[in-house]
């Protein structure tokens, strides 16, 4: 038996929960304290006066500090009314799907409310198919519920911080940093804490109807992952198409047309670019990050409740994986103390490894606390299931799936940023290419981003060859959680990111110093690095994440072996391969189309709008909020149909083999695709950066803003912008939604799929 008793263990995972929330409000407000004003209210329902009270001299006036407030209101009544309208179309969609999941499962048995035996705890009775079809679609809205509430509140916190951090820049370098970085932990722990409060208190409810049956129990909670991921995918596509039509067409027409700075407040689209940073790279990346932690999670719940666990009703066992979470927040919040009170930034070249030791110190922190949490929650020897085999697992094998699932996150996020930082060769070579035109910048970047694949692709094989080794899908469910285990920091260093990017576009817009467009500038850079390996960590938990759900599945299917020479399975492969490039297709035409009638109507407001590019008439910012708006509405929903019909169609008319196939398929492709188009457009985005910023001689050379290299620069950014922030972000989510969705319609294909096949 473990050391941890049930009775402690169901104090500690809510407690944990809790400080997370209570350390989540204490940073919110230390935020508040930087105070700002306008009229009555400042758009994100606060009424404090947010004007600090000592001017700093020489540096900016009154109406300066007035016009940040009126941008930041605009900023977040645009992001707010966007995510309204987005979340009532969601809710349409929440609500058929949650009775297409009650009709499918229900229908597994006839719709039957009698009795039936276990599957794996064979000689037991468990509740019938219709409790299961009805428990797994409330746990389904509740996981949509949550994903929207994290997007949510991610957005709101983002766009109450975002003038802040301007105003805090005035200070100081460090001032600024310290703002960003604390709002950013806000959206971490309550992202983490919501996920795994939610969590906990739905299985505890659904035990008491299920009691012993924790077979029922741990698969109707698998419906909790797929709606955390189903919002995903429409936030963080609906969010992609919206930010980056704005960005394209900010830029195409300002920096290269009519050679204005970025943020510009003459630009007609600024204010659409800003929105597009919250619901984009805040928003839909907090409903990213919760749908992998959901996912893993619930995946992990599953295998332990058909294994030993599960059969013995060891409930601190088997809750190891929510008592790694809540071990996760505590070290989190150990770990942001360093970045916000023991460690002071003076300089802005501090800012950037200030961020990377975040990283570090978190994952150095986790392997001490996954060590307590494996000796403590886990009896010495166990059996896990293995694909209708029992495999005997040490709880010291445990440690080590989790360990190299963090581990291996590390190494992906500093390969991802050795190919994406403008301080390594990489992008400094892409920067170079620049000097012969955007065609030779576009070959260096594609290159680069398909090199960048070989290291991630490594750190996730051997991860899954170790962990699956030592402890089969269970082990590869824990490595994905080990890898998501310190959620709350990389969030935090995510957020930070369009954090500080709205901060210097609210400089620029409100037309602060020079001065403090350079601290803004530094904070950006770091940031757009910090995110690029954000990306990275998201995709390669991702690819464990489905691998442990194609693990469950093929076991909750019934199927012995995944043999790819039966033609069932390898058409299923071929096709599954397939689906990325149509997603990413889709994806990328949506983006092109919207920001084409951003472009023409940019385009219009300068040629017609006299005194626009004098800056004594003011453009109008709402008709370019509105194209992106509808865009996003519009062309969010073929993407999301094709990845939330594919498994559907498959597995009934093709049955369980061609689905496997398909979830092998679209996992090996989508992961390959997802880095190498981050990371391309990571790296144009960060070479046209490297020289504006001009801080080497090599960099000089290259510029000034507005030289033919700069042009091929933004020329590439441009093109990369859809790859880094659209299509390459929603591919991970594509891999991990087909997997859990599969998993939860597994009994119903297994029952009545294959239907073409039993035909001929």
């Amino acid at each position: 038996m473990a050391l941890l008793s049930e009775g402690l263990t169901q104090v500690v995972i809510p407690v944990a929960a809790l400080v997370g929330l209570a350390f989540a409000l204490l940073q919110w407000f230390l935020v508040s304290r930087v105070k700002v004003s306008y009229g009555s209210s400042d758009g994100n329902g606060y009424k404090d006066k947010l004007i600090p009270g000592e001017e700093e001299e020489g540096i900016d006036n009154f109406s300066v500090t007035l016009k940040c407030a009126e941008i930041q209101n605009a900023i977040s009544e645009g992001a707010t009314s966007f995510l309204y309208t987005e979340y009532r179309y969601l809710s349409i969609f929440t609500g058929v799907f949650g009775v297409v999941i009650f009709l499918f499962l229900g229908s597994v048995k006839g719709f039957s409310t009698q009795s039936e035996p276990c599957t794996y705890n064979t000689g037991n009775m468990c509740k019938p198919a219709l409790a299961n079809a009805f428990f797994t679609t409330v746990a389904f809205l509740l996981g949509a519920l949550t994903s929207v509430i994290s997007g949510f509140l991610g957005m709101k916190i983002a766009t109450y911080a975002n003038a802040r951090t301007t105003l805090e820049a005035r200070k100081g370098v460090g001032k600024a940093f310290i703002t960003a970085f604390r709002s950013g932990a806000v959206m971490g722990f309550l992202l983490a804490a919501n996920g795994l409060l939610v969590l906990y208190i739905t299985i505890n409810l659904f035990k008491l109807y299920y009691g012993d049956d924790w077979e029922g129990l741990y698969e109707s909670i698998t419906g909790y992952g797929l709606g955390g991921s189903s919002m995903a995918l429409f936030g963080r596509v609906g969010g992609g198409i919206y930010t980056k039509a704005a960005d394209v067409g900010a830029d195409l027409v300002g920096k290269v047309e009519r050679n204005i700075p970025e943020d510009d407040p003459r630009n007609p689209a600024v204010i659409a670019d800003n929105v597009g940073d919250n619901v984009g790279d805040i928003a839909g990346m907090g409903s990213d990050l919760f749908g992998s932690y959901a996912e893993a999670t619930c995946a992990a719940l599953f295998v332990a409740s058909i294994s030993s666990f599960g059969i013995t009703h060891d409930y601190t066992a088997m809750s190891y994986p929510l008592i790694i979470s809540s071990m996760g927040i505590v070290v989190c919040l150990i770990t942001t103390l360093f970045a916000t009170d023991l460690f002071e930034i003076k300089i802005a070249s501090e800012v950037e490894p200030s961020l990377k030791r975040q990283l570090i110190i978190s994952t150095v922190l986790m392997t001490a606390g996954i060590a307590v949490v494996t000796f403590v929650a886990l009896p010495s020897e166990f059996t896990m299931f293995s694909f209708g085999t029992n495999k005997t697992v040490k709880n010291w094998y445990l440690f080590f799936c989790v360990s190299i699932g963090l581990w291996a996150g590390l190494v992906i996020g500093y390969t991802t940023e050795y190919y994406t930082s403008n301080a390594y060769s990489p992008v400094q070579d892409v920067a170079d290419s620049c000097r012969t035109g955007a065609a030779t910048n576009v070959i260096f970047g594609l290159a680069l981003g398909y090199k960048s694949v070989i290291i991630p692709v490594f750190a996730i094989a051997f991860a899954i060859y170790v962990s699956f080794s030592l402890a089969a899908m269970y082990g590869i469910a824990v490595a994905a959680l080990g890898m998501l285990s310190t959620i709350a920091t990389g969030l935090a260093i995510d957020a930070y990111g369009p954090i500080s990017d709205n901060a210097g576009g609210i400089a620029e817009m409100a037309g602060m110093s020079h001065e403090i467009r350079e601290r803004t500038d530094a904070l950006d850079a770091a940031g757009n690095t910090t995110a690029a390996i954000g990306k990275g960590f998201a995709i390669g938990s991702a690819a464990l994440v489905s691998l442990a759900l194609f693990g469950a599945y093929v076991s909750r299917a019934g199927i012995e072996t995944v043999d790819v020479l039966t033609p069932k399975v390898f058409i299923g492969l071929l096709v599954g391969a397939m689906l990325p490039y149509w997603f990413s297709a889709m994806t990328m035409k949506s983006v092109g189309s919207a920001a084409l009638k951003m472009v023409e109507e940019v385009r219009r407001q300068f040629n017609t709008i006299p005194g626009l590019m004098e800056g004594t008439a003011k453009p109008d910012y709402a008709t370019c909020v509105k194209i992106s708006t509808d865009a996003s509405l519009r062309e969010m929903i073929p993407p999301g149909a094709l990845v939330i019909l594919t498994p559907l169609i498959a597995g009934t008319f093709f049955g369980v083999e061609t689905l496997a196939g398909i979830l092998a398929g679209s996992l090996v492709s989508g992961v390959q695709v997802a880095i190498s188009a981050s990371n391309t457009g990571g790296a144009w985005d960060n070479a046209k950066k490297y020289i504006e910023a001009g801080n080497s001689e090599h960099a000089k050379s290259l510029g000034p803003k507005g030289s033919d290299p700069h042009k091929a620069a933004v020329i590439g950014d441009t093109i990369g912008d859809p790859l880094k922030d659209t299509s390459g972000p929603s591919l991970n989510i594509l891999i991990k939604l087909m997997a859990v969705e599969s998993l939860v319609f597994a009994p119903f294909f297994a029952a009545h799929g294959g239907l073409i096949f039993k035909w001929l």
